[in-house]
């Protein structure tokens, strides 16, 4: 079969695991969503980037959430990234949910709320608006105002008809929907996956706070990235023409700007790892010399060879997911693979 054309695949999950059985996960918390920006207002906002660099300044190993990549400067550079040949996800994502679409429409009830996570430029929505026009209301979830009113604006314009009820919320904190939409049947969807920058158990209280809001009865759409070749994943994460490294050091230039930093971005080398026993990609900022670096009033001191590790972006393997999923209280109805690079679109339902 040729590798240009989406392979779709479907399968009943429950003959081969059981939701049950238990599963056990390991991991370090080193990182949180990729996706979500900080919360709240301004000064709440400064408070908690600068609490969260510092203290993981402090930290043995040195870390960063990756959620402070996305400043104007570094949401940029992720669209460059995204449109390197070497980064499949999105590509590969795309197609594949454009070939199953029209399946994933024909279980999605009539006057459906579709809540999306960390939305964005809600461009992946549209395959699911155009196959399912029984959707009538549209709840885009992102932490960034502009992004939100940009967005809704452009799919107000292409589907008068959808009701669109933006929140304007960090989507890995409690969110509310509004109260009217407390009895219309729900889908949430979840693409581009984010979820692999969770921990596991970051993964499982994710999963079961969107079960909890989307509530009994309700669906849930999620793009998976699955274990591959560490030839593959390298070259995604480190790109022959740098973009990566970049959007890796503008994450320096953010810290001096907004905190007082002095990194020197050049005294930085960026570096992606397959790490095959937490199987993830991990990302970090490679010390080039003994320094010491100032944040915030505080000192910080790195020997050459030392890391900052930036994010991880963990893999799945059908089991591994259906693992996690079904520890947070889902069912797996199907699920598609596409061809090589693996990447896979879950539909998971909530129990009644």
């Amino acid at each position: 079969m040729s590798q240009n054309k989406v392979l779709r695949k479907t399968f009943d999950y429950h003959n081969f695991v059981r939701c049950e059985q238990r599963w056990i996960f390991s991991g370090l918390r080193l990182t949180g969503d990729a996706g979500a920006h900080a919360h709240a207002e301004d000064d709440d906002a400064t408070d908690s980037f600068e609490a969260d660099i510092v203290a993981g300044l402090s930290a043995q190993q040195k870390n960063t959430l990756p959620k402070y990549f996305y400043d104007e400067a570094g949401s940029a550079l992720f669209e460059e990234i995204c449109a390197t040949p070497e980064y499949y996800v999105t590509r590969v994502e795309t197609a594949l949910l454009q070939s199953v679409a029209a399946e994933l429409a024909r279980s999605i009830p009539r006057d459906t709320v579709l809540v999306e996570f960390g939305s964005g430029a809600s461009d992946k929505t549209r395959q699911l608006l155009d196959a399912a026009p029984q959707i009538s209301t549209y709840v885009p979830i992102d932490i960034s105002p502009e992004a939100l009113q940009q967005a809704v604006a452009r799919l107000s314009h292409d589907y008068p008809r959808l009701e669109m009820m933006p929140l304007a919320e960090d989507f890995t904190r409690a969110v509310k929907l509004p109260p009217k939409l407390e009895h219309a049947p729900r889908v949430g969807f979840f693409p581009g996956s984010t979820i692999g920058n969770f921990t596991p158990a970051e993964a499982m209280r994710f999963l079961r706070s969107v079960r909890s809001l989307l509530g009994t009865g309700s669906s849930l759409i999620i793009g998976v990235d699955m274990i591959k070749d560490p030839a593959t994943l390298l070259a995604a994460y480190d790109d022959a023409l740098g973009v990566t490294a970049r959007f890796n050091k503008n994450l320096l230039t953010r810290i001096n700007r907004e905190l007082g930093g002095d990194f020197d971005a050049q005294a930085f080398d960026h570096r992606a790892v397959w790490n095959a026993q937490l199987e993830r990609m991990e990302m970090h900022l490679v010390s080039l010399i003994d320094q010491l670096v100032h944040v915030a009033g505080h000192s910080f001191t790195f020997k050459a060879g030392e890391q900052l590790h930036t994010e991880s972006s963990h893999k799945f393997s059908v089991m591994s997911f259906g693992a996690l999923a079904c520890s947070a209280g889902w069912s797996i109805n199907r699920y598609w693979l596409s061809p090589t690079p693996r990447f896979a679109i879950f539909s998971l339902t909530s129990p009644v």
